[in-house]
């Protein structure tokens, strides 16, 4: 019988990264899917901007 792989502990996902509070409003930094909508970021690599949810890519 095989092993079963241990499970690396899933790391939180820290949302006060995300925003920048500039006077009374709050401003996003990162860029939203425009697929998905406004609740969902796109991560930054290198070269391109990715949607984990939905998998859209836009090259720089």
């Amino acid at each position: 019988m095989a092993k079963k792989k241990e499970k690396k502990p899933s790391k939180p996902i820290k949302v006060h990264e995300y925003y920048k509070k500039e006077g009374d409003a709050l401003k996003r930094e990162k860029k939203s899917c425009p697929k998905c909508g406004a609740g969902t970021f796109m991560a930054t690599h290198k070269n391109r901007s990715t949607c984990g949810k939905c998998h859209y890519c836009e090259f720089n």
